[in-house]
């Protein structure tokens, strides 16, 4: 019986982005093994069949040394299970399972890019510098003949000089939507366009620019309102601080509710997502819930936004920091809600088409079935 073991860095980003890959090597008969730092999710992995083995390790720290000692942590651990397969998740367990799959003698590996962060986001000569570091060490030093590139967008692999011809690449939309989770809804009934922005309250989700957009609508006479639903990032150097978060509540037209486990909920109460993210997105899961529950997205021009949102179909695509063109979108689908139901229903067909769970695990298991054979 073949073992798929994967690397992540916390159990409940696996659990809440990640278990539909799990039941691919259970639904094969396989032995399912996730390593990552353990809070509080570790029951709803192991319900999906695979075993947790816990690594503890800070993804905030940026130390070499301290990435180092974690890699050999998880060599020892890789030599002990001894994988067929190593799943590595986002960019730091790259890095570090990468090498400690060097270390352990393990050549089968998928290495699944699922977004730069702040390093994506960033376009100054800082940012250039580190993705270049960054395709260095992941194409000369960590890859191997039997690595593989899962990403979830088409700009990706350029920043690791890969061509999408290339038969080591694969795209894969997200890790997909269960549709009965997130049925679609007709619009709330009310005069004030609600908008809603649920994710990890970071800088790079330009969260400023969705606050500083509804704010221009309403001073010139727009009724609408912003909830934002996420919770600061204590291990992310980037997150918003809860001083500036609980500033901006201060005022009429936005709220701050924490994060939230039932999210179909919140879109059946609000009318149209907002992401206007800077940059470092895989796909966006947020924009691929809000579109499964039939709600419209504003979003900006970056790889994963504009790989979902059909620019006047499903929404806009804007440019990033366009505070002006986010408040005018805002004003103009405030006074046209056939137009956003339209939309609505656009984005509903569209994850329902070719994002859900079932599409991207079957392209997972026709993947490990290769790489496992050859």
């Amino acid at each position: 019986m073949p073992k798929l073991l994967f690397v992540v860095t916390e159990d409940w980003f696996f659990a809440s982005h990640f278990l539909p890959m799990a039941r691919v090597g259970v639904e094969m008969g396989w032995e399912v093994v996730v390593v990552a730092r353990v809070r509080e999710h570790a029951g709803a992995i192991e319900a999906a069949g695979a075993r947790v083995v816990p690594l503890e390790a800070e993804r905030r720290s940026v130390n070499p040394l301290q990435a180092l000692a974690t890699a050999r942590k998880l060599a020892a651990i890789l030599k002990r299970e001894r994988p067929d397969l190593v799943h590595c998740i986002s960019l730091k367990p790259i890095l570090v399972g990468g090498l400690a799959c060097r270390m352990a003698g393990i050549r089968a590996q998928v290495f699944a890019l699922t977004g730069l962060g702040f390093l994506g986001a960033r376009q100054d000569g800082a940012g250039r510098l580190a993705r270049r570091v960054l395709r260095l060490a992941v194409r000369r030093v960590l890859e191997t003949k039997g690595t593989h590139y899962l990403f979830e967008n088409r700009d990706d692999p350029r920043l690791l000089g890969l061509s999408l011809d290339d038969r080591r690449v694969t795209i894969v939309n997200g890790a997909g939507i269960d549709p009965d989770r997130y049925p679609a809804t007709s619009l709330p009934v009310g005069a004030t366009l609600k908008l809603a922005l649920v994710a990890r309250l970071l800088w790079s989700k330009g969260v400023e620019t969705a606050v500083e957009a509804v704010r221009l609508a309403r001073a010139r006479g727009c009724d609408v309102a912003l909830d934002l639903y996420g919770a600061p990032d204590p291990s992310n150097p980037k997150a918003v601080p809860l001083e500036t978060l609980r500033e901006w509540t201060e005022g009429d037209g936005v709220r701050w509710l924490g994060a939230t486990r039932d999210v179909a909920s919140v879109w059946r109460e609000h009318d149209l997502a907002i992401l206007p993210s800077r940059g470092g997105e895989g796909l966006p899961r947020t924009l691929l819930e809000s579109a499964a529950c039939g709600r419209a997205a504003l979003t900006t021009d970056v790889p994963g936004c504009r790989d979902l949102v059909r620019d006047g179909v499903d929404g806009y695509v804007l440019p990033v920091g366009d505070t002006e063109g986010f408040a005018r979108r805002i004003e103009a689908l405030a006074s046209d809600r056939a137009l956003l139901q339209s939309m609505g229903n656009s984005a509903a067909a569209r994850v329902r088409g070719s994002y859900t769970e079932r599409h991207v695990m079957e392209t997972i298991a026709a993947l490990y079935r290769r790489l496992v054979a050859s």
